[in-house]
């Protein structure tokens, strides 16, 4: 038997990868807080705020979260079709990690800019 305390942390580096990875690449954490904010949207409404990114980049980012029970992705029957995104409820319990990396953020810019 191996010693519980060493157990306990190799899970937790595990787990702690494993959410980095899952929320890795510049626009996982804008995608997610936009569909907090908004609700469902769709791919264009998406694209147009996180300015700068690509489409095919957006697309490989959705694909992603999508693969990892963080959006739902909804085809339309329309004319011509669109595609609507929207947060899983499992996608609900990053928003305390988006939030907390966002008030990061904003106290990190301000050390740096009173520098």
């Amino acid at each position: 038997m191996g010693n519980k305390k060493h157990d306990i942390d190799k899970e937790t580096i595990l787990a702690l990868k494993d959410g980095i990875e899952l929320l890795s690449g510049k626009w996982k954490f804008c995608i997610l807080r936009n569909l907090q904010d908004q609700g469902t949207m769709r791919f264009k409404e998406l694209q147009e705020m996180a300015q700068g990114i690509s489409p095919k980049v957006l697309s490989k980012e959705l694909q992603e979260l999508e693969d990892n029970l963080l959006i739902s992705r909804t085809v339309n029957n329309t004319r011509p079709v669109t595609v609507s995104y929207a947060l899983t409820a499992h996608a609900k319990e990053t928003e305390e990690v988006v939030n907390a990396l966002i008030k990061f953020g904003l106290k990190h810019r301000d050390k740096i800019k009173a520098k």
